[in-house]
């Protein structure tokens, strides 16, 4: 299936799964670094579908919004999928995962393809009602795609599709609650934590996981939450974890993903774009943000040449590492 050159830019300013203010600031400071103009400059037909407003006001976190606000985020990316178009999710607080991914779900039952989730991210994000800390809803929505019991009332009326957690990849996970350990462990979901990364680096893994879905001819959902990068180049994130990705290794993952053809869906978020950390992070982000989709005979030969992309390697400041769980 060829790749789509049209995007579809949905902003989904949603902070109603934390309770750390900013990530609702993340959309309107994605445009105005630009990333509209780098993805037009790839060569992309880009359509700025603007930002979703759903029926709720301002500031309201009862389950109301929340359904409100994944309903319209669902609706929005099954939409442009249905239209041939690659839509581009940036938010805002990781639960809009929640709508993004059911939107894939409820396009790609239609077309019989299977969904398949490659989940950048320092955590899990599979924490239920009764595992979760904090409460917060930006941890849990792999547990409520994956139809883990109470979360049915988050989501539009009728039956909905689910997700099979056996076609999860966390990829760079260093932080994981106790409880929710056990459930991905019992679910089987795919784990490639920073010391695997670490250890054999993120080509040998990620080019398993690009096989194994372009074998099933599957769609790839892709989510990438800010706090994936390490914290001294990407502080604007209200969860940092020490220990993340460089830019070269986020870089390389986001060129193998785009020579793949197999992107469906990327959804990027967990931007909090407070001034400070947002000055500190912005020029890495927007570029690290455009690769999924760039060409490859956009990628200049002298990656020197591509503003900084060498001139980074692994934080020495970085903890060393031990496994969160066995990759599978």
């Amino acid at each position: 299936m060829p790749a789509p050159s049209t995007i579809d830019l949905i902003g989904a300013p949603i902070e109603i799964g934390t309770s750390e203010p900013g990530a609702v600031m993340g959309p309107a400071a994605l445009r105005t670094a630009g990333l509209l103009r780098v993805l037009r400059d790839l060569g992309f037909t880009v359509r700025d579908q603007g930002d979703l407003a759903p029926d709720c006001t301002p500031g309201q976190r009862d389950l109301p919004a929340i359904r409100a606000w994944m309903t319209e985020i669902s609706r929005a990316v099954e939409t442009a999928l249905d239209g041939g178009s690659l839509p581009l999710v940036a938010g805002g607080d990781h639960s809009l995962s929640l709508g993004s991914i059911d939107g894939a779900l409820r396009h790609c039952g239609r077309t019989g393809r299977p969904v398949f989730v490659l989940w950048l991210d320092a955590h899990a994000d599979f924490n239920t009602l009764e595992t979760s800390p904090s409460g917060n809803v930006h941890g849990m929505p792999l547990a409520a795609l994956c139809g883990e019991p109470g979360f049915d009332d988050l989501f539009a009326g009728g039956e909905r599709p689910l997700l099979d957690p056996r076609r999860i990849h966390l990829f760079g996970l260093r932080s994981i609650d106790a409880g929710e350990r056990a459930i991905v462990t019992q679910r089987q979901v795919n784990v490639i934590d920073m010391r695997t990364i670490d250890e054999f680096g993120v080509v040998a893994p990620l080019r398993r996981i690009l096989d194994r879905v372009a074998a099933a001819n599957g769609h790839l959902h892709v989510s990438f939450d800010v706090d994936f990068l390490d914290p001294a180049i990407a502080p604007g994130v209200g969860t940092t974890v020490p220990g993340g990705a460089t830019f070269r290794e986020a870089h390389l993952i986001m060129e193998m993903l785009c020579d793949s053809g197999l992107v469906g869906s990327p959804r990027r978020g967990g931007v909090e774009p407070l001034p400070r950390r947002a000055r500190a992070q912005r020029p890495g982000t927007r570029r690290a943000g455009g690769e999924p989709v760039r060409p490859p005979h956009h990628r200049p030969a002298d990656r020197a040449a591509a503003g900084g992309v060498s001139d980074l390697g692994r934080c020495p400041h970085a903890p060393r590492r031990q496994p969160i769980l066995s990759c599978q």
